[in-house]
């Protein structure tokens, strides 16, 4: 049993528990952290998505200990402290990105991403960061909408 630390939504973690502990086991039922939802468990549907080190990355089938010493960030940092949303949330809400809400965290997270990295993507951009987020309900043109509404806003 390893003791990684990394550092969670701007708080440092000590973490203590099995080595084949992934991220989101850490996230949702250690940290309380459910924002983060849990999918498909196999890396394929993107609900589990969080930002490693500002990467969009799914926290199934990424160990705790992969993580020492990187920062994390959940859906739960997204909004400001006084439950204020940013522009991407306030951009689904406004755009109807969501519908069952299950999806939502980790489309969030991985356009949060995109747009650290390219405020003013392409709507090809968006669909390619998005791809690899499964949503059952929107067919997708509301949330690339979102986003380009999230750009836009700047």
């Amino acid at each position: 049993m390893s003791t990684p630390h990394l550092t969670v939504n701007g708080r440092r973690h000590a973490i203590t528990g099995p080595d084949e502990q992934t991220l989101v086991q850490l996230l949702r039922h250690t940290l309380g952290l459910t924002g983060t939802h849990v999918g498909c468990d196999t890396a394929q549907c993107g609900a589990c998505t969080v930002l490693v080190d500002g990467q969009a990355v799914k926290s199934c089938n990424l160990l705790v200990r992969q993580c020492e010493g990187a920062a994390v960030t959940t859906v739960e940092a997204l909004a400001a402290p006084d439950g204020t949303l940013n522009p991407l949330q306030q951009a689904f809400s406004r755009c109807h990105g969501l519908q069952c809400g299950y999806c939502t965290p980790g489309m969030l997270m991985s356009a949060t991403a995109l747009l650290a990295e390219n405020p003013h993507p392409t709507e090809a951009e968006i669909v390619h960061a998005l791809e690899g987020n499964l949503c059952r309900c929107t067919g997708y043109v509301n949330i690339v909408a979102a986003v380009q509404a999230a750009a836009a806003a700047g």
